[in-house]
Formats: structure tokens, sequence, C-alpha cells
């Protein structure tokens, strides 16, 4: 397997696709793991799931089969119910006679203690107290309807717990996009290594909680895989940690452009560089806003800009390491010739946020050239608006079009959202499985532009810096939660990096 540029420890974080889950299933069947075992112990995880959030055995639990192999995991998981004591109906979507393989053998199997299988109708969930979904798994293709539509819906209306055996039903496990409709899961339990719709939305939304059951496959049966999509954390980056030989110009200096009539922006970014350990932030805003940016922020630097020669020489000054261009800046010809003149500097990494992406939405061509001949790394940190404006042409999931956007680009690029993905060129793509929708706050946006720089400063690779900013800024938000505001986001963060640097007050 290969996890080219991330940390030794990102093969804990990978996220197989369906097409990849297939090849290890045929990897082991290759060195003589029986698949009929693998079945057998994908079965036992979901039936041992369903005995611990479904005690009551006098309830009845039905389980939904489906024609595949995810059919024949349902099979295993209603003999080992029944077995155990439990009022179990199994329906399934076609007849047992056109089943194939395992999944036919565990039928029979399931036949032999003399169970019926009805047919899978709207009838089949009557006086269900639990329903074990293992209709269809992560390679659906088609949106799901007839039946199965029905019986999807009917769980939902009445909110029969439901477990899902893979993914729920209905769910893309590639892109995370729902074919039809799917059950909305009290958990699901998938097998080995999550994929890529477990993290996901809308998808996410409906998973429940995850349970990764272990069945016998190992990472030798991965080996050789080309893996690309991470989920986002400490697995995957390392932050960097100051040493007593350390001080204020070696911890990085940021400088950030800001505007007057958005100061909070760009003062929000400068919090957030400040608070995540750069060791100097400048704000070169215009000098009429001096005394504004300086008021509330007494340990940044200031330097005026008013004009091009002004910006040429903050910029040409090599100690100034990253550059935050966009938080409060108007999308215009001013914004885009400074990004152009960042972009011209040696060594730098830029961070492009709001303003200094939306000025090229008429021309990302322009962008994406200046990007591919610049010396240094460059963050694009778009939402959903500014990526289409900037990215109009591409097309698929939102994990399809951050991968395309990267390529195209040269550039990092976080897209934001509920499942902030960030990708770097080379295709490779994390996700960040944990973000708040408290975040969805004026000025959250410019707090994680200021982590990104900040991160940056210290040493971190830009495509890192982008990932860790992200998952320290979800994190942050998912721990205030109600009543977040932008400016809370640096305010915490010293809770979330001291645990994660096992750092203890004096």
């Amino acid at each position: 397997m290969s996890v080219s540029g991330l940390l030794p420890s990102s093969q804990h974080a990978v996220l197989l696709t369906v097409e990849q889950m297939s090849a290890v299933d045929a990897a082991a069947a290759r060195v003589g793991v029986p698949t009929l075992d693998l079945m057998e112990n994908a079965g036992r995880a979901v039936a041992r799931e369903v005995m611990a959030v479904h005690e009551d055995r006098k309830g009845l639990v039905v389980v939904l089969c489906g024609p595949g192999n995810n059919g024949g995991d349902g099979f295993v998981v209603a003999r080992l119910l029944r077995q155990g004591g439990y009022r179990v109906r199994v329906a399934c979507c076609v007849d047992v006679a056109v089943l194939r393989g395992d999944a036919l053998v565990n039928a029979h199997r399931w036949q032999v203690l003399q169970e019926p299988v009805v047919p899978l109708t709207d009838e089949c969930l009557d006086g269900a107290a639990l329903v074990v979904d293992a209709m269809f798994g992560a390679g659906l293709s088609r949106p799901v309807d007839g039946d199965v539509l029905a019986c999807i819906r009917r769980i939902n209306d009445r909110s029969i717990r439901c477990i899902a055996v893979d993914v729920p039903s209905g769910v893309a496990g590639n892109s995370g996009e729902i074919l039809g409709d799917a059950p909305r899961c009290l958990s699901t339990v998938t097998f080995f290594r999550p994929k890529p719709a477990h993290f996901l939305y809308p998808a996410k939304a409906y998973c429940g909680a995850l349970r990764v059951a272990d069945i016998g496959l190992t990472p030798r049966h991965e080996a050789g895989l080309l893996c690309q999509t991470f989920l986002n954390g400490t697995a995957v980056w390392a932050l960097p940690r100051p040493s007593w030989s350390d001080h204020k110009y070696s911890r990085g200096h940021v400088l950030i452009f800001g505007s007057a009539a958005m100061s909070g922006a760009a003062r929000l970014a400068m919090r957030g560089a400040r608070r995540i350990g750069a060791g100097l932030v400048t704000a070169s805003v215009p000098a009429s806003a001096l005394a504004v940016y300086g008021g509330d922020a007494p340990g940044a630097l200031l330097v005026p800009w008013d004009s091009e020669d002004d910006a040429l020489g903050i910029l040409q000054d090599g100690r100034r390491t990253v550059v935050v261009i966009g938080p409060g800046l108007p999308a215009d010809d001013e914004t885009r010739r400074l990004v152009l003149m960042a972009l011209g500097q040696e060594n730098r990494t830029i961070v492009l946020d709001a303003g200094g992406l939306s000025a090229f939405a008429d021309h990302p061509d322009v962008l994406f050239a200046a990007i591919q001949s610049s010396a240094g790394q460059v963050v694009l940190t778009p939402h959903e608006g500014e990526f289409k404006r900037l990215f109009s042409g591409l097309a698929g999931s939102r994990l399809d079009r951050s991968r395309q956007a990267a390529v195209l680009s040269g550039a990092c690029v976080l897209l934001k959202g509920a499942d902030t993905l960030v990708a770097r060129p080379d295709g490779v793509v994390v996700i960040t499985p944990q973000a708040s929708p408290y975040l969805a706050t004026a000025g959250s946006g410019d707090v994680l532009a200021g982590f990104i720089a900040g991160l940056a400063a210290q040493g971190m690779s830009a495509f890192s810096a982008a990932a860790a900013g992200a998952w320290l800024h979800a994190e942050v938000g998912r721990q205030l939660g109600p009543g977040l505001i932008a400016e809370d986001l640096p305010e915490c963060l010293p809770t979330v990096l001291r645990r994660l640097l096992g750092e203890t007050t004096l």
C-alpha cells in the first residue's frame, strides 16, 4: 500500500474505495483465506452489534437481504441471532434460487434451521423492533426503487431502529451520495477499513455510529494498492513542537493583508495565526486603519499598505515566509494584482481565501498559471460557492471535484463544509470527520486561514498545515458547540493543543 508523503502511521487512516476493498478480498482469497470464513466473521460482527443494542430477545429482528455478498452477510446474522435465542424474520429482495456462491451457502444454512425466507415487501417489517439492512453494499451504482425503496421509507417513517451492513442501502460507497433513499441507521458495521462514504455527507448522516470490524483481513492483503483517500487526523500529520532553543524568529513570520472596510476578517486571521504558534504576525493594512488593527492586537506588527509599491516592498522582505491574502479584501483588480505579486516571490507559502479567490472568478486560468510557475506552495480555501466560481467546469462528487481542483490548479485545495476536504496535486485527499454545524458563522473561515498560515510558518508543508488546520478548527468548534462565535476559536485552541501535544500546566 502506497501512502507517499504522509506519516508512517497514516496507514491507520486509510479509506478504501469500493474497488480497492474488492481487490483486498480477492488478494486474501488468492493466498488461501476462505471467503466463506470472511462472510461468517462479517456476520458475526454484525450479530454482536445487534446483541449490544437490542438485548430484548423477544423483540422481532427483521433481516433484509439482498442478492449479493451483503445479503450473504445478512443470512449469517440471522442464523447467529436465531441460535442466540432471538426472534428473527428474513426477507430477501430476490428468490433464494438466484443467489450464488457464499451467499447461497449461507441462505441454505438459514433454511436448514427450518426457517422461511419471505419476500421483501412493505409488510415484511410488521412488528419489527429492529432491522438489519443487508440489502445492498457500498458498490451500489443506481438508485434503489420498488419494494426496496418502499422498505427503506417505511423504516424511516416509523423510526424503526436499523443497523446497516457495510453501508446503509442506497449509499454510494465512494462518493457518499444517496441513490434514491437510504435508511437512517443507529449504527453501521463495516469491515477491515472504512470507505469514504462513511465520512462524507450526506451519507454520514445516515450511517449512525460506525463500527469497523476485524474479519480476518490484514494489511498484507492491501499491499500494492495506491491509496489516496485518508481520514484527517494525527495519523497523517504531526504538529510542530517548539524546543528550548526556539525564539520568535525561528517559529516563523506570517504576513496578512487586510482592509479598512472589513478589518475584522484579517484581525481574526491574525489571532488564529498567533494562537497556533507563529512567532511573528505582521498585518499590512491601509494607514488609515492602523489604529483599528493595533487596538486589540498589541503583540502584532503593523505596516502601512496604500499602494502597489508598498505591497511589493513588504512582500520582498524574505523574513515573512507565509502570506495570507483574502480575508476582508474585495474581489477586485487590486486584490488580483496583489495575489499575482505574492506568487511571484521566492520561497513563500501563500494562503488564499475569500477575496483572494473571488478576484479570479472570471480569470481562473491566470491564477492557476501563476501558481504552477510559483516557486512556493499555495493553499486555496474556498467554500462551495467560491469553489464553483473558480472551478466551474468540474463535475462529480465533492471528493472527486476537490481532487480534480488540486490537480488542475497545482495548489492544495481545502474545500470547506461539514466534511471539509483537503486535496493536494498528486491526488491525495483527507476528509475531516468531526466538524460542528456551529462553525457556520461569520469569521470562522478567517480564523481557519490564520491557523493554516501559523502552522506553515512553523515548518509544516502546505498540505499538512491545511489538513492540521482544518482538523483543529473542527475540533475546537466541536468542543465549543452552541453559542460559538468566530472570536472564540483562537481562545479555545490552547486547550486542544495542550491535549494533543501532551503538555501540562506548571
